[in-house]
């Protein structure tokens, strides 16, 4: 008999409560319970407990946040009230597996013991090590906080998720400078959500660019606009192509307002979208003359791969991530070289760009990953563990083509010289034991 399956859905609900937009993971979230909804139970952690629902309560919780409609926080309430008393303590549950696809509650000690308490097993999905690597670009606590969330997860989990081959080796330097031992860990890429087919009519006349994601430091939305001041200013006669900005604003976008507000020389030029329907943006890209990413750092990229799934091109900053699934086909560029930016955005702003017409023929060729293959590599990694009597697993990895491992019984520590995290958090590595 297979061991339950769990999943965590704290961060779901909660974004829901506040009505908040679907983030990148908040997507992924979603399609695992698609996946794995029908034989799942849902588990929520609440005033430091975690709530283990039935079966017929965890249908109806999961149909509550694949549709939530306007009544979600009283149908939610209704919910917690009828089944909250015979969720508090899970029984029978020994060794089920609970799958935390959101990073939530990772660094909170009450969390974890409750794991411990109940005889459950974590299997935990890391999008990213951004605030570790490139704290820079995000909140002030946020780097304690992934650190202590990374640090307290892997010595706990009986597993590792991860969305690249990228991010596997982020997370093995990480656990090699900490030295944390190593669960099983697998690396499945991300699959682009199907647009629905674009409208006929072009949203804008002029030939115009798009720029997808959160209006924040890190997607690096100042550079662009600084550049699209400079070709506004400058003396010729070439048509200036719009800038179409989609995305929501998120923290330390001052800079970027100025602009937006302030500047005349983009009025009328560039245009900021913060809440666009699938419809829209698939007419958006359709009709563009390329997707714009110069992002500093990403976890994956999910806007290159809808792009060019829809036969997009796509001009994007020169990072690995971007090439394990978009290969040769995008226009590589480093995120701050501006003359470099400005000499193919012009080149596309053409009607007969050579360097677009060609990206188009290589776009043919482009095989978007898809939610059966990452789930397949998925099943890979949760089947050993789902075995009911399956003894504690020693830290190992699982073989991922392009990645070095070692299959031993011992935690595996990369060839690559290990520096900068110790520095970065010496404060924060004294973390007490959950």
């Amino acid at each position: 008999m297979s061991a339950p399956l769990l999943i965590d859905i704290s961060r779901l609900l909660y974004r829901a409560q506040q009505r908040k937009l679907h983030t990148g993971v908040d997507r992924v979230c979603i399609e695992y319970i698609h996946r794995y909804g029908h034989e799942a139970r849902a588990a929520i952690f609440f005033f430091h407990c975690l709530w283990i629902f039935p079966p017929f309560a965890s249908k109806r919780l999961f149909d509550l946040l694949l549709n939530p409609g306007t009544t979600f926080s009283l149908r939610l309430f209704f919910l917690i009230f009828c089944w909250g008393v015979t969720t508090w303590f899970p029984r029978n549950l020994k060794n089920a597996i609970l799958l935390n696809l959101g990073h939530s509650n990772l660094d909170c000690s009450a969390y974890l013991r409750s794991l411990r308490r109940h005889s459950l097993r974590l299997v935990c999905f890391i999008h990213d090590l951004i605030p570790l690597t490139h704290p820079e670009y995000c909140r002030a606590n946020k780097p304690c906080v992934h650190f202590k969330r990374i640090s307290k997860a892997l010595p706990a989990a009986s597993g590792v998720i991860v969305n690249s081959k990228a991010t596997l080796r982020e997370v093995m330097h990480f656990a090699a400078t900490h030295h944390l031992p190593l669960p099983p860990a697998v690396a499945a890429l991300l699959a682009p959500a199907p647009l629905p087919p674009p409208d006929s009519g072009r949203p804008l006349k002029d030939p115009y660019f798009v720029m997808v994601g959160t209006i924040e430091p890190r997607k690096n939305y100042a550079f662009l606009l600084q550049l699209w001041r400079q070709m506004a200013k400058a003396q010729n006669q070439s048509p200036i192509p719009h800038l179409v900005l989609i995305g929501q604003r998120g923290w330390s976008f001052g800079n970027v307002t100025d602009l937006l507000e302030h500047c005349s020389a983009l009025q009328g030029l560039v245009h900021e979208i913060s809440a666009c329907s699938d419809r829209a943006l698939a007419t958006y890209l359709h009709h563009s003359q390329a997707l714009l990413f110069p992002s500093f750092e990403e976890g994956f990229g999910m806007p290159i791969a809808e792009a060019l799934g829809g036969g997009v091109p796509v001009i994007a900053s020169n990072l690995p991530v971007f090439r394990e699934f978009a290969g040769d086909i995008p226009e590589y560029i480093a995120p701050l070289d501006g003359l470099r930016w400005m000499e193919v955005i012009q080149n596309y702003a053409t009607p007969s760009s050579p360097m677009r017409t060609a990206q188009l023929a290589r776009a043919t060729r482009f095989q978007p990953p898809t939610w059966k293959a990452h789930f397949q590599a998925v099943d890979v990694l949760l089947e050993p563990l789902r075995k009911k009597n399956t003894p504690a697993i020693r830290p190992a990895f699982l073989p991922v083509a392009g990645v070095s491992f070692k299959n031993t019984s011992t935690p595996y520590i990369p060839e690559t010289s290990i520096t900068g995290f110790q520095k970065t958090f010496e404060k924060s590595s004294h973390l007490s034991t959950p």
